[in-house]
């Protein structure tokens, strides 16, 4: 029997980490969870709250051993390039996206193609922990709604996002808005659309041109009103690699940063996927409007052309967190982002020429660590996105995993460690989809096995 957590107390060990550099664990505590999905109450041990949910008939209680953390949060997914995940990394990405995506992309005006591919990644985004994603679709307005209702079919938190990209002098005809009032209309219906969708408590919609070079300017402003008219959330690719950091400064004369600013595109809702190039000007800017960042490490190893400064961003209190970029990235998973993400802060702060000088060939400073990553694929998408996720707090939505570090086919191995931040480094570097005992979204359990049964309290 598969039991959903609505209205019931949910005992076990929780760890998560709510500020940057902090891990806080939860040892024994009772999670009260509302009818709506957030959680309504926490209750430690010794406290009055504690014995008195401790002794409901209707407490979950987990096994011994089982470990809860937040659900993961993906924000930067091409949902349309997931049939090619893995393959296709041997170009430059304007070569990459004229020869192989947009011709993939193009197929999807197809429901039934979309519909098989959609489903399948949903599915599999779910089961490795990804509880909230970050989704770019395709130009087409039915497929994208589709997208939309079944990540809502399926239980995922999601914000999906109709691309628009209307420039005819790089954008394919079969992958394109028919002009710069077609993308913003077709926008507004999906808007519509995706807030229409009955039972629909987790989907939002996303205004979503691609980037500079795929639009004009007509649709840059127009989706830039229409985003401040509706309140959406607004994603797009900002300095990607030295290509697209070129073609803005090109065609302004300032950054990419600079530009989707005068049009209206960044805001406390906007993510903004990679920004590489950022200048101080840029992250002064960044920070001044509460915006996100989607820091994609695997796929900057293949088309970034260089290391986003992670630290150095946040040192500057931007808001960031991590994102796989299906397919750019050749990972769907979020375990494998945080891991890639402390790996090339590495090679940024000791540089990667051995035939340069140790003292000269690395950028100090730039290291991050494993808790640090931990917390922005959890909490610090939370902030990005300005949704209440990522934490163990009354007042945020219970997403969670919970983890069987002794599941049969797992790849996690105790060796009797017991300290916190130990366990945490095992999970995060060696988990496998067989360790993932539930996924939960709302309160809700969406995973694909049933796992959990009422039990006693301990």
């Amino acid at each position: 029997m598969t039991v959903g957590l609505r209205g019931r107390p949910l005992r076990g060990r929780f760890l998560h980490a709510p500020e940057r550099g902090g891990l806080e664990t939860l040892d024994d505590a009772i999670l009260l969870i509302g009818d709506d999905g957030a959680i309504a109450a926490l209750a430690r041990p010794g406290e009055a709250a504690h014995a008195e949910l401790a002794g409901r008939p209707d407490l979950v209680a987990l096994p011994a051993g089982r470990l809860v953390l937040p659900g993961m949060v993906d924000l930067h997914v091409h949902a349309p390039q997931y049939p090619q995940l893995g393959q296709a990394l041997d170009v430059p990405l304007e070569a990459w996206l004229h020869k192989y995506t947009f011709p993939l992309e193009a197929r999807y005006a197809d429901l039934d193609f979309a519909r098989s591919r959609y489903e399948v990644l949903v599915a599999d985004l779910l089961a490795a922990g990804t509880t909230t994603a970050l989704y770019f679709a395709t130009v087409h307005r039915e497929t994208s709604e589709l997208l939309a209702r079944i990540c809502l079919d399926r239980g995922q938190r999601a914000l999906v996002g109709k691309v628009a990209m209307d420039d005819p002098a790089a954008c394919p005809p079969d992958c394109r808005d028919a002009s710069p009032e077609a993308a913003v209309a077709e926008t507004r219906a999906f808007i519509a659309a995706v807030r229409a969708l009955p039972g629909n408590d987790r989907v939002l919609p996303v205004v979503t041109p691609r980037f500079i070079p795929s639009c004009t300017d007509a649709a840059l402003a127009g989706l830039g009103a229409l985003a401040a008219e509706c309140g959406c959330h607004i994603q797009t690719h900002c300095s990607e690699s030295d290509w697209a950091h070129a073609h803005a400064l090109a065609r302004y004369g300032v950054t990419d940063t600079a530009a989707l600013d005068a049009f209206g595109l960044l805001t406390r809702r906007t993510v903004l996927a990679h920004s590489v190039y950022l200048t101080e000007a840029d992250m002064a800017t960044i920070a001044g409007r509460g915006t996100g960042i989607a820091h994609c490490a695997l796929s900057n190893v293949y088309f970034g052309n260089a290391v986003f400064p992670l630290r150095r961003a946040l040192e500057r209190g931007l808001h960031v967190g991590l994102g796989t970029d299906i397919s750019g990235g050749p990972s769907a998973s979020m375990f494998e982002a945080c891991r890639s993400t402390v790996q090339v802060s590495r090679l940024l702060e000791d540089g990667v020429d051995a035939t340069v000088s140790r003292e000269t060939r690395g950028t100090p400073h730039s290291r991050i660590d494993m808790l640090t990553a931990f917390h922005l694929a959890t909490a610090g998408g939370g902030v990005a996105l300005d949704l209440p996720i990522g934490l163990f707090r009354p007042g945020y939505q219970f997403d969670a995993l919970v983890l069987d570090p002794e599941a049969a086919g797992g790849s996690i191995r105790l060796f009797g460690e017991t300290e916190p931040m130990a366990v945490l480094e095992k999970v995060l570097h060696t988990a496998g989809p067989a360790n993932i005992a539930a996924v939960y979204v709302s309160g809700e359990c969406i995973s694909p096995r049933p796992i959990l049964s009422p039990g006693p309290s301990r």
